[in-house]
């Protein structure tokens, strides 16, 4: 890949450490593995990886800055919810000569943790990409009772302060909503919100209310608003997720500020949104769905007040996004915990790379139902000009073999990329696997366009190929 191609992963002081940086990435979105001697293809080529995740250079804050002003580009002018989460990176028992890593969750296995957060269009769910994410390993070190620590002090301040970074990130989004799980209920979070953002949170404490009431008590006397439908996702691999019948309510609540956990300086109570969704009879063996989520968005009051506890339901399930795309950094796609590279730097910068090649193929994955968003948003003009060329070769006769979507849409694109992962336009649509297959073609084909194209004098303009 050439240094003046668009996809950048980072400029790391060197525009050949750029060359490298974006040849690496597009090399682990179509092999869809982190194996160096796989992604260098050759002995010289693994050798340039090794060198490029080494390099002092190369941090995973400057990758994730570079992913997040693309992520923050795609999203101006779109009602955005902000999705975070945290998962571990667990080497038990492969741990062996593993160099700058603590202690895993389990307090046994060396590994390390990664906190990120993905924006995903409110409106059409699309994944948009990666905003955010921090990397840091624990130190082994004695720390001092929990409930004696303030947040500052404590690991829970990463949800603070990523969701301060997608307030600065995606300033530019119509609406910006930020949401995260059970450990996202800080108080800390709700009183010191960014100006601009919206929070949904799912509760985690029975916390106590300004009159002396519970939290979850709080509803006990409200009126039901309705009846819904949400989707409940996938809990692990071959898990189709399931669709349940619950029922809503929901009020304002004062919530009290916890004697211990809080900073001096955070307000004596804030006011929220309580939301209470309840699954009353449950599929025989499936575990009832119980969701109490507290946000900034008003319900009651509101002109249709049903409507507006939907759309915070809505907006909350939105989350496995970021579930999404851990898994197909790990176990599910990009394998991360089996990989060989045993120095923390270069573990590092490998996972802010994973996490942003995760969140593509995603992205393509989703394309294949019709997304309008442009094939800029994984793509670079190079290999949307090879797509361009290709894409008519690819066309049957019947209208099902015909391209349905607008050329240079990323829905155009992802259906040329399935094509070439063996799809024949019938039947169930592409999974990740033939996306994935797909994706390595078009960059091989896209390799010998460019030098096609060089052979006959036309040197490459992104300018006069975009589509």
């Amino acid at each position: 890949m050439n240094a003046d191609h668009d996809y950048f992963i980072g400029n790391f002081k060197d525009m050949r450490r750029a060359a490298a940086g974006a040849e690496i990435f597009e090399r682990i979105v179509t092999t869809s593995s982190l194996v160096l001697r796989k992604i260098g293809k050759d002995r010289a080529g693994e050798m340039s990886a090794n060198r490029f995740f080494d390099s002092r250079h190369v941090t995973p804050e400057e990758i994730l800055t570079t992913a997040g002003r693309r992520t923050a580009a795609a999203g101006v002018g779109r009602r955005i919810v902000a999705a975070q989460d945290t998962t571990e990176i667990n080497f038990s028992g492969r741990d062996y000569a593993r160099k700058g890593l603590g202690p895993a969750g389990d307090g046994k296995a060396l590994g390390y943790f990664c906190h990120a957060m993905v924006a995903v269009d409110a409106d059409d769910e699309a994944l948009l990409g990666v905003v955010h994410a921090k990397i840091w390993t624990r130190s082994g070190k004695k720390l001092k009772a929990r409930r004696t620590r303030t947040i500052e002090e404590k690991e829970s301040i990463r949800w603070i302060e990523t969701t301060a970074v997608a307030a600065d990130v995606l300033s530019g989004a119509a609406q910006l909503i930020v949401v995260g799980d059970r450990e996202f209920d800080i108080y800390s979070q709700f009183v010191r919100r960014p100006a601009g953002a919206e929070l949904i949170v799912r509760a985690a404490q029975n916390r106590k209310l300004a009159d002396d009431e519970r939290l979850f008590e709080a509803p006990s006397d409200w009126r039901e608003f309705g009846i819904m439908d949400v989707f409940v996702p996938p809990k692990r691999p071959g898990d189709p997720g399931r669709t349940a019948r619950v029922t809503v309510k929901a009020g304002r609540v004062c919530i009290s500020k916890p004697r211990q956990g809080a900073s001096r300086g955070d307000p004596a109570m804030v006011m929220l949104t309580y939301v209470e969704v309840n699954e009353p009879i449950p599929p025989v063996g499936q575990e009832r769905i119980t969701w109490r989520l507290l946000t900034t968005l008003r319900v009651v009051g509101e002109i249709n007040e049903l409507a507006a506890a939907q759309e915070i339901v809505r907006l909350y399930r939105l989350r496995w996004r970021i579930e999404q795309v851990f898994r197909a950094m790990k176990s599910d796609g990009l394998r991360l915990e089996e990989t060989q590279v045993r120095d923390a730097h270069r573990l590092f910068n490998l996972t802010a790379v994973a996490i942003i090649a995760a969140a593509r193929t995603i992205q393509l994955v989703d394309a294949r139902d019709g997304s309008s968003r442009p094939a800029t948003d994984v793509a670079d003009q190079g290999l949307i000009a090879a797509a361009k060329a290709i894409g008519p070769t690819l066309e049957g006769k019947t209208q099902r073999q015909k391209n349905p979507h607008a050329p240079g849409s990323l829905a155009w694109l992802a259906w040329i990329v399935a094509r070439l992962g063996g799809w024949n336009c019938y039947y169930k649509p592409p999974g990740p696997k033939t996306i994935r297959a797909g994706w390595t073609e078009l960059a091989a084909m896209a390799a010998g366009y460019a030098v096609a194209m060089a052979r006959q004098g036309h040197a490459f303009d992104p300018v006069q190929q975009n589509v």
